[in-house]
């Protein structure tokens, strides 16, 4: 049994695709997300339908491979099955939690109302819509305040994730959109990402983070290191920065969170038993 049909899942079915195992892949969706275009589904570059692929699809030459459509619940070691909703117990003899990660609000759980996350598709076009309908807004708007508060974007995490989103919508507001509104220039759209590190793209090698700094700065993204957020309002960002000054405010209708992941419910309901560890 596999419990998820991410990156992770689906190379462990590949691998057990021979006629002496009985497999089952078990998912909440039908499909499988190429995660790191996430991004381009968020702002109107891709359809979903262009990162995603069925996994019955994905799956269907392996005869020993039966996908079920439903959401892990729990485990029970016990009875060695997985459940699931209305009474639907999976047998298993194997047990391979691979359900990903999720993205984190570090302690405040509050705050994913305001800032959406990108982990999944549903993630992406609820991004989208949000992207698009600012700048509506702006159109619409009375006054040069709230065109501005609309026009500001804010992005929380300066990871791989987070600075390409921060350079396709600045591409976006200022190379492809600024002719079609008659009320508001899209190119002086501000795009902004806090980051709570001393620098972006923390995982990769300074040189490397270096150069994509400076080339979401020729696009016009503003990037502020050191910044960590410690309040957030429906229109106002906290943010404390051991620069200049103790706390600062960043305003702004919208904001995307990306700063940080945890793993899936399904991980921590899982261990619920110490006999059935050996077979995870």
């Amino acid at each position: 049994m596999i419990v998820g049909a991410g990156f992770g899942g689906l190379a462990a079915a590949r691998q057990l695709g021979g006629p002496d195992v009985e497999l089952t892949v078990l998912d909440r969706t039908n499909h499988h997300v190429f995660q790191p275009l996430l991004y381009q589904v968020a702002t109107a570059a891709l359809a979903p339908s262009e990162i995603t692929g069925a996994i019955r699809h994905i799956l269907r030459r392996q005869r020993n491979t039966t996908v079920v459509l439903a959401d892990a619940h729990g485990i029970d070691t016990t009875r060695r099955v997985v459940r699931c909703p209305n009474g639907l117990d999976v047998p298993c003899d194997y047990l391979i939690l691979a359900t990903g990660t999720r993205h984190s609000y570090l302690g405040h759980p509050e705050w994913e109302a305001l800032a959406p996350g990108l982990k999944g598709i549903e993630d992406a076009t609820e991004i989208r819509r949000r992207f698009l309908l600012a700048f509506e807004r702006a159109e619409a708007a009375e006054t040069a305040d709230e065109r501005d508060a609309w026009l500001t974007f804010v992005i929380v995490g300066a990871g791989p994730t987070g600075c390409e989103l921060a350079g396709v919508m600045r591409e976006i507001a200022g190379s492809t959109m600024w002719q079609e509104f008659r009320h508001v220039d899209t190119r002086d759209t501000a795009v902004i990402v806090l980051e709570a590190g001393e620098r972006i793209l923390a995982s990769f090698p300074a040189a490397l983070a270096a150069h994509a700094a400076r080339d979401l700065a020729k696009l016009g993204v503003d990037v502020r290191t050191r910044s960590a957020i410690t309040r957030s309002r429906a229109r106002r960002f906290t943010t404390s920065t051991r620069v200049s000054s103790p706390r600062s405010a960043v305003a702004g209708r919208w904001r995307i969170c990306v700063t940080a992941v945890s793993r899936s419910p399904a991980g921590p309901r899982g261990g619920s038993g110490c006999s059935f560890t050996s077979r995870f």
